[in-house]
């Protein structure tokens, strides 16, 4: 038991030990970490300590001459002095604050002070840099300024070389040019005699003007040639042009006032002066887009032109193939209106046939009407516009004439059935008239009564499509189905009476190629006997069956035999 006590409190020592080491560690490790802050923020403190502002005052001390120079070297003095006395001092305390919070290892005040610490350093570089440079402006004026100098005079040779080998492209803007050269020039001498008098206050702003004046010389020398080129030979002449053609072709009956041609070329030349009277001053503000949008203008306005007289023939061509197409349906629906009571009286025409008829002639009268209307207008609006018109009306003008050609063919269609119908009639007489031969050219002992019923009833049939083709006006469904019955009738006719006759002829031959064998063949003198029988009551068919089912029992395939004795004798 006591044992079990002494492990106890042996594992609890050493627990106790263990994290007064942990603790100890991290004390150090954090104590570390912020000493080495406060360390690199002493060596920042001692950089700006260190900055060169002195020796720059210094030399300016030699380059005293004027009174604004002066001033402003006192300002420099004085806000060194605070920099020096006074900021940098009171970074010096709050780096032994922050110092003395860690050696009592307060961390939390200890980050808030380096935190303080690190923003006064911030400002007090800031201040230093910023005065250090003010300073520098002065003391490296001369050899920073006349570097610059040297480029500006390179640059400026350059400019007025290019100048020289193209003078004449400059035009009357030449002398222009030239004299803003000379001030260029001048301001060289200026920087020179500034330079002289060690005004190095006053050279900034001479470096600035040299520098804005020869950028904008570049601009110059690279656009006014152009421009000058444009405002007064280009686009006067394009201008020159574009009236020409223009009084040419109003004179030729072109309506061209949506084009607004007179006043944009006032617009145009006021534009040209204007961009004229801003480059005598070297102001070439947005002159060559300007430029650019005129000739473009004038480029799409020569297009208009042409366009215009593509248009003009397009529309006369157009116009003549819609005029002939327009008086042809005229002259067409006239003629069938003014025959239109005839055909009423000849035909039956349905009330949608009438009513279609009549919707054609008051659309084709709003359509002329329409069309008379658009010749008005040719003065007055662009044959681009007018010819779209056309072509409206040329539809409009298909669609009366497709719904005229389908009256004209169901009018046609009426006389083609009424024609048809009496070469019909005639076809079916003459069918019967050859039927009608056919019975008395062969003198049969007996003709059957059916063959008087569907004579009897083809003749009415015919004289149903007779009764019909005199009818006023006639119905051409009834018509059809007339001629058709009269024709199926009439031709039913003339196939039983062609079969009639033919049976009856080969029976009769039959019977007397059968009569060779009479005397010896009693069963088939029986049959024959039945059979004249047969064909003196008018059964020809039965008569023909009965004879050859007889021979072929004596004489096999003698149907055969009759049948090219048959073909021979027609």
């Amino acid at each position: 038991m006591d044992t079990v006590i002494l492990m106890s409190i042996i594992i609890f020592l050493v627990a106790v030990i263990a994290v007064i080491v942990v603790l100890n560690v991290i004390q150090m490790s954090k104590t570390n970490q912020y000493k080495k802050i406060i360390d690199k923020l002493e060596i920042e403190k001692n950089k700006i300590d260190s900055a060169p502002i002195m020796p720059e005052l210094s030399k300016i001390e030699s380059l005293l001459k004027n009174e604004k120079l002066e001033v402003m070297y006192d300002g420099w003095k004085e806000r060194f002095e605070n920099i020096k006395n006074v900021q940098i001092p009171k970074i010096t305390d709050m780096l032994i604050e922050s110092e003395y919070s860690l050696s009592q290892m307060n961390y939390k005040d200890t980050l808030y002070k380096i935190a303080k610490l690190e923003m006064e350093i911030y400002k007090v570089r800031t201040n230093s840099e910023l005065l250090l440079n003010e300073i520098k402006d002065i003391t490296t004026s001369e050899t920073r300024n006349r570097a610059l100098v040297t480029n500006f005079k390179a640059t400026y040779r350059e400019l007025f070389d290019k100048y020289k080998n193209d003078k004449q492209s400059f035009g009357e803007l030449s002398k222009i040019v030239k004299l803003q050269f000379e001030n260029i020039s001048q301001r060289f001498e200026e920087f020179e005699q500034l330079m002289d008098q060690k005004e190095y206050t006053e050279v900034p702003k001479i470096i600035k003007s040299i520098d804005e004046m020869l950028k904008h010389m570049a601009v110059v020398i690279e656009e006014l040639p152009s421009i000058v080129l444009m405002s007064t030979t280009v686009l006067p002449k394009k201008i020159s042009e574009a009236t020409e053609i223009y009084k040419s072709m109003t004179n030729q009956g072109y309506p061209l006032d949506y084009l607004n041609v007179e006043y944009n070329v006032d617009e145009a030349n006021k534009k040209i002066n204007d961009i004229i009277d801003k480059a005598k001053v070297l102001n070439l503000e947005e002159s060559t887009f300007e430029l650019k949008i005129l000739s473009e203008y004038f480029d799409s306005l020569f297009e208009d032109f042409e366009k215009e007289k593509v248009f003009k023939t397009n529309f006369e061509e157009a116009n003549s193939n819609f005029k002939e197409r327009l008086d042809r349906t005229n002259n067409l629906v006239d003629d069938m209106f003014t025959q239109l009571d005839d055909i009423k009286n000849i035909y039956n025409l349905s009330e949608d046939d009438i009513n279609l008829l009549t919707g054609v002639k008051v659309k084709l009268e709003e359509l002329n009407n329409d069309y008379d209307s658009m010749l008005t207008q040719t003065n007055t609006f662009a044959y681009s516009k007018i010819i779209s018109e056309v072509e409206n009306l040329s539809n409009r003008l298909a669609k009366i004439e497709e719904k005229l050609d389908t009256s004209l063919d169901a009018i046609g269609s009426m006389k083609e059935d009424e024609v048809r119908a009496r070469q019909q009639l005639e076809e079916v007489k003459g069918i019967l008239k050859d039927s009608r031969r056919k019975i008395r050219d062969y003198k049969l002992p007996v003709i059957p009564q059916n063959y008087y019923v569907e004579l009897n009833e083809a003749g009415a049939a015919i004289k149903e499509i007779v009764k019909e083709l005199d009818k006023k006006p006639i119905t051409i469904s009834t018509l059809n189905t007339r001629v058709d019955t009269a024709r199926d009738l009439v031709l039913k006719l003339y196939g039983g009476t062609k079969e009639m006759v033919r049976n009856a002829t080969f029976a009769e031959m039959a019977i007397v190629y059968g009569n060779r064998y009479r005397s010896n063949e009693e069963d088939l003198d029986k049959s024959l006997t039945y059979s004249e029988v047969l064909f003196y009551k008018g059964e020809y068919k039965e008569s023909l069956e009965l004879t050859i089912n007889a021979l072929n029992k004596v004489e096999p395939g003698v149907y055969d035999k009759l049948t090219k004795l048959y073909s021979s004798e027609k």
